[in-house]
């Protein structure tokens, strides 16, 4: 009974290992889906979150720093504003107070003025009535009748008789003239009346050729001619023809420099018509500007020279029976298939370099609308771009890949082909196409005014012939009337008409005069006696009117004395109020130059302080806008870790319940190989117990039955014994087997895996921000190469230029290579570039070594070098360019120069010389006259 059950045991429990392993199958499987999952969502959050939440917490904290330094400025601008606010009203105070003050004293020294002018009035009326009254006085004691005389009444008297006398006699001569020059006009009227006859017929004479004259002005007026004008015509026509001749020459000589662009052919049928050939390209388009010839000629390349016809049909009979001399290609209009880049691909590069540094190369052309395709066909799908950065940018990004050019005529391709270098003579073409252009246009403009001039010629020419005679006639005409004239002046009743007219002039004048003689004798006689009325009148009251004068005088000059101390007080009070008032206004100018100042500052603080309140406002917005982003991302991230942690949470179940599934298992098993133990314990126990107890044999068949001895279900003595020793063993096997401190090892090692967890991803961030400034510091590096190779090559071609002129080097890359790949040296004589170093002599290779070592030197300059008999193998005047150079290109640098040739000793500035005076070495130190 014992085997059956342990047999019966060990099926059951084989069947619950099997359903443990399917259960531990399935939820490692569950646990393997959930670290995919987990390992997926941390990677997307790391993916999609990671960088940007990184990024924008550095932006927010960079934003918080620079909007909390942008507020303390703003803060320190404000308060300046407010102090400067506050002195500006102090100072407009202080103005007020100073313009009250001025006031005032403007008006004390205006009062001070007023009263100091009546004084000076006053003082002034004093004086002069002082002077008058000495002046009196004097003259009443030289005999005067007043003061202001300059004789005595006695010589007054004197002179006024001898003017009465003279008066008297100069009227009796004038009276005498009056009567001659009547008696004379008399007989020259007499004369005058018996000439009149004559004098009538030379008037009309002179009437007649004077209408002759008028009318021969009218007729030469009325000609529509002016004088001259032939003259200016002609010399117009002169200077037109030799700007003609000019052009024509131009023009001829360009066609024959264009003879390859000249399409000529004959008519393959008859009456065939021409205008069905449009020409070649190049003559077909008119270039807009200038600068961008060399990169169209080089975008259509032998496209320039293809010949435009209407249709296919009109290019097979050129081919045919057009009698061609040379091959040709032809573009038919109705079959050509153009190309022109797309709208969308030109807007990317408008976006991606600007508009105005790549432009499409049909766009630079002037066309006729009916060449549209085959315009299209030739420059539709190339960018000419302005610099070499921009042409590569068009050329390889991945949303354009268009053909590119640059004004130079270097070609970038998207496929990564690029070509460019030196391109003599490029652009030549169209350069020569467009002054042909222009100066036929300039042929037809001058031809045109030309053929205006001649036209204008021949119609004058008829004018200026009758505007010829007739000023002839005219000029004769005025001839004869002028020999008339004389004529008529050398006439007798002329003479006597004009000496009537002076005797009738010197009668007039004498009458006048002695109307004015009469009135000054009167005078004279009125003065006489006059005089000698006073002479009596001043020798009675002379001594009454000396004593009253005496004591006028007293009195002014005391009156005098008290007005100038008053004016003097006056004068000061009022220079003491100037002073003050100019002091005064002095300080309100300087107080409003403070003020506009203040008011000027004021102004630019305001304005600063309102676009730093601009900054700071638009700072906090861009703040509030990162920091809400921030905050919807860790959103985000906090609901991504949400999911990763339910994720975990049933992970750590299924590892849970995978545990606890092991754990039976391992029970399960240990029940098993126990119970197999026990049943193989039990089949020997039963052979024995067979071989000892034989009734065993007999009694088997009734073992477990019911109503029997042997019924073990309802009476079993040995199951207390049997469950207790089965509890026994399993304890004891346990005790060796089951390891107690396994969970707190499990512990451990689950944190040491998440540690080392943790220090992978650490790690891994660190590898990827060294990989990033390993790259930054890869682009400074090639950076930097970039502009040391460019500053160097330049130098380098500069330095070389100067000592050895006519010349040229440069450093390359390889051909197919960057300048990362290394550089390889180009010299040129000329415009010739040699293909190898070796072509160059010892000397040149020696300039050519010396030029790259000090370039590379002057890229980051010393300030002392030391040469040492650089020169030796070199000539002289290369040795003198050696001196010019180093003058030239280190002008802030020392050079000591060990040189036996007497070119570099030209350049030196300071030249010590060594040399052997009575066995001894000596140095002598000379310094050059440019130095002094």
């Amino acid at each position: 009974k014992i085997r059956d059950n342990a047999v019966h045991g060990v099926e059951e429990i084989k069947a619950k290992l099997t359903n443990i392993d399917e259960e531990t199958e399935k939820a490692q499987e569950e646990i393997q889906e959930f670290e995919k999952q987990i390992k997926a969502l941390t990677r997307a959050k790391e993916a999609s979150m990671g960088g940007e939440v990184k990024t924008l917490s550095e932006k927010v904290d960079s934003l918080s720093q620079e909007m909390a330094r942008e507020a303390s400025k703003l803060n320190n601008k404000e308060d300046t504003v407010l102090g400067e606010k506050e002195n500006a009203d102090k100072i407009v105070h202080n103005i007020e107070e100073l313009k009250k003050s001025v006031k005032e004293r403007a008006s004390a020294v205006k009062k001070s003025e007023e009263g100091a002018a009546d004084l000076k009035r006053r003082f002034q009326e004093l004086s002069t009535t002082l002077e008058e009254c000495e002046k009196e006085h004097q003259g009443v004691l030289a005999g005067k009748s007043n003061g202001d005389e300059e004789k005595c009444l006695e010589d007054q008297l004197r002179d006024a008789k001898i003017a009465v006398g003279t008066a008297g006699t100069e009227l009796k001569q004038l009276k005498t003239k009056i009567g001659h020059c009547e008696k004379e006009l008399n007989e020259r009227k007499s004369q005058l009346m018996s000439k009149q006859d004559e004098a009538v017929e030379v008037e009309n004479e002179l009437g007649s050729r004077k209408s002759d004259v008028e009318r021969v002005k009218k007729a030469l007026e009325s000609i529509p001619y002016k004088e001259g004008q032939m003259e200016a015509l002609e010399k117009d026509r002169g200077s037109e023809l030799e700007v003609v001749q000019r052009l024509e020459d131009k023009v001829r000589g360009l066609s024959a420099q264009l003879a390859n662009v000249q399409f000529t052919f004959r008519d393959p049928v008859r009456n065939f018509d021409r205008s069905k050939v449009k020409g070649v390209v190049a003559k077909l388009i008119k270039v807009k500007d200038r600068n961008s010839m060399t990169a169209l000629e080089v975008t259509a390349g032998g496209k320039l020279y293809n010949v435009v016809v209407d249709s296919e049909d009109t290019g097979k009979q050129l081919l045919q029976n057009g009698a061609l001399r040379r091959r040709v290609t032809i573009i038919p209009l109705n079959k050509i298939q153009s190309y022109v880049v797309q709208p969308r691909v030109q807007q990317a590069t408008a976006r991606l370099v600007g508009k105005e540094n790549a432009e499409l190369a049909l766009s630079l052309v002037g066309y006729s609308e009916e060449l549209k395709n085959a315009m299209e066909f030739v420059f539709g799908s190339t960018f000419v771009c302005k610099t070499t950065d921009a042409a590569k940018e068009v050329a390889f990004n991945r949303d354009i890949r268009t053909p590119s050019v640059t004004l130079e005529g270097d070609i970038f391709q998207p496929s990564g082909l690029l070509t460019g270098g030196s391109r003599k003579g490029g652009g030549d073409l169209l350069r020569q196409l467009h002054d042909m252009a222009e100066a036929e246009s300039q042929l037809q403009g001058h031809q045109k005014r030309l053929a205006d001039i001649e036209a204008q010629i021949k119609e004058l020419q008829p004018l200026q012939k009758k505007f010829t005679d007739v000023k002839a006639q005219l000029e004769l005409k005025t001839y004869d009337l002028s020999l008339f004239l004389k004529r008529a002046e050398q006439n007798e009743h002329h003479k006597l008409g004009e000496a009537v007219k002076k005797l009738e002039v010197e009668l007039e004048e004498a009458r006048s005069q002695i109307k004015e003689k009469e009135l000054a004798y009167n005078n004279c006689v009125d003065a006489v006696s006059t005089l000698e009325k006073s002479i009596k009148d001043h020798d009675k009251n002379r001594d009454g009117r000396l004593k009253d004068l005496e004591k006028n005088i007293k009195t002014i000059k005391a009156q005098m004395q008290a007005a100038s101390k008053d004016l003097k007080s006056h004068e000061n009070e009022k220079e003491k109020l100037v002073m003050e008032e100019e002091a005064m206004v002095q300080e309100q100018l300087s107080l409003e130059s403070q003020l506009a100042s203040l008011k000027t500052q004021i102004t630019t603080l305001t304005s600063e302080v309102d676009e730093q309140r601009a900054k700071v406002d638009a700072l906090q917005k861009i703040h509030d806008e990162s920091l809400a982003e921030l905050k919807l991302i860790h959103a985000k991230m906090k609901e991504c870790d949400t999911h990763i942690s339910g994720f975990v949470t049933d992970q750590e179940k299924c590892l849970q319940k995978l545990t606890d599934m092991k754990l039976e298992r391992k029970k399960l098993e240990n029940e098993v190989v126990r119970m197999e133990t026990d049943h193989k314990d039990c089949s020997v126990k039963v052979d024995k117990l067979v071989e000892k107890h034989t009734w065993i044999a007999s009694e088997k068949q009734l073992f477990g039955k019911g109503g029997t001895d042997y019924d073990f279900e309802s009476c079993d003595p040995y199951v207390a014994r049997e469950k207790l020793e089965k509890l026994q063993s399993d304890q004891s096997s346990l005790e060796k087997r089951v390891n107690k401190k396994v969970m707190a090892m499990f512990e451990k090692a689950e944190d040491e895996y998440n540690a080392l967890i943790s220090k992978k991803n650490t790690i891994e961030n660190d590898k990827s921000k060294i990989t990033k400034v390993i790259e930054e510091l890869d682009e400074k590096k090639k950076e930097t190469l970039k502009v040391t190779w460019v500053k160097v090559n330049q130098d380098f071609g500069s330095i070389f230029s100067t000592l050895l002129p006519g010349t040229m080097a440069k450093l390359e890359p390889p051909e197919g290579g960057s300048f990362l790949d290394g550089l390889e040296v180009r010299v040129a004589f000329g415009k010739v570039l040699k293909q190898s170093l070796s072509e160059l002599s010892g000397g040149q290779r020696s300039l050519l070594a010396l030029s790259l070592i000090l370039a590379l030197l002057l890229f980051k300059p010393a300030p002392l070098y030391i040469l040492d008999e650089v020169d030796a193998a070199l000539d002289l005047s290369h040795t003198q360019n050696i001196g010019r150079m180093i003058k030239a290109h280190f002008p802030h640098s020392q050079f000591i120069v060990v040189s036996l040739k007497e070119g570099m000793f030209n350049n030196a500035n300071v030249l010590f010389r060594t040399k052997f005076v009575d066995g001894v070495s000596t140095v002598q130190r000379t310094v050059t006259k440019q130095t002094k």
